[in-house]
C-alpha cells in the first residue's frame, strides 16, 4: 500500500514540479519576446559608426572594428558602456535560463560551451535578420559580445548550481 502511494505521488501531475518548470519556461519565453522586441523594433541607439551601405544598411564583418570605433569616437564614457556592455548584459539571461529550460544542458560545467554555442547561433540569427529585414547594423562585434553574455549567464547558472550542491552537502552533515 505504501509503495503504491509513493509511485502515485511521483507520477501524479501537479506534484509541485510542473508549476516551477512552467514558470521558468514562461519567463524564458517572455525574455525571448523582449529580446526580439529590443533587437528588431526598439530605438537603434548609437549603432552607426562608419559608412552606411545601400538602403541605409550597415554591415561590419571585421572583428573588434566597431568596438574600437565606438570607444574612439564616443563623446563620453557612457556611450561605450551603454552599447558594448549592453550587448553583453542583454544575453546573460539567455545563458542562465537556457539550461533551466532545457535539462540536457544542466549536467556539468561543460554545459557552458553548448549554451555559448546556442547564444552564438541566436546572435548570428539576429544580426543576419537585422541586416536583411531592418535598417539596423549587422555587426560581428555584437555576435562576439552577445556570445560572451551567454557564456557569463551560463557560468552564473553552473556556479550557483555548484554552490547549491555544496550547501546541501554541508547541510546534511
Amino acid at each position: 500500500m505504501k509503495k503504491e502511494k509513493a509511485v502515485e505521488k511521483e507520477t501524479k501531475p501537479g506534484n509541485g514540479q510542473t508549476k516551477p518548470r512552467a514558470f521558468v519556461t514562461m519567463f524564458f519565453l517572455l525574455y525571448m519576446a523582449s529580446l526580439f522586441y529590443v533587437v528588431f523594433f526598439a530605438w537603434n541607439y548609437g549603432s552607426s559608426y562608419g559608412p552606411v551601405g545601400e538602403d541605409g544598411r550597415n554591415l561590419n564583418v571585421v572583428p573588434f572594428l566597431s568596438i574600437h570605433n565606438i570607444y574612439y569616437y564616443s563623446t563620453d564614457i557612457w556611450v561605450p558602456i551603454r552599447i558594448l556592455l549592453g550587448n553583453v548584459i542583454m544575453f546573460i539571461p539567455f545563458g542562465f535560463l537556457f539550461p533551466l529550460v532545457y535539462r540536457r544542458w544542466r549536467r556539468s560545467i561543460l554545459g557552458i560551451l553548448p549554451v555559448g554555442f546556442f547564444a552564438l547561433l541566436l546572435s548570428t540569427f539576429i544580426e543576419v535578420n537585422q541586416y536583411f529585414f531592418t535598417y539596423r547594423v549587422a555587426n560581428i562585434d555584437d555576435v562576439i559580445l552577445n556570445t560572451m553574455g551567454g557564456i557569463v549567464g551560463a557560468t552564473f547558472y553552473f556556479l550557483i548550481g555548484k554552490l547549491h550542491f555544496l550547501y546541501v552537502k554541508i547541510a546534511k552533515k
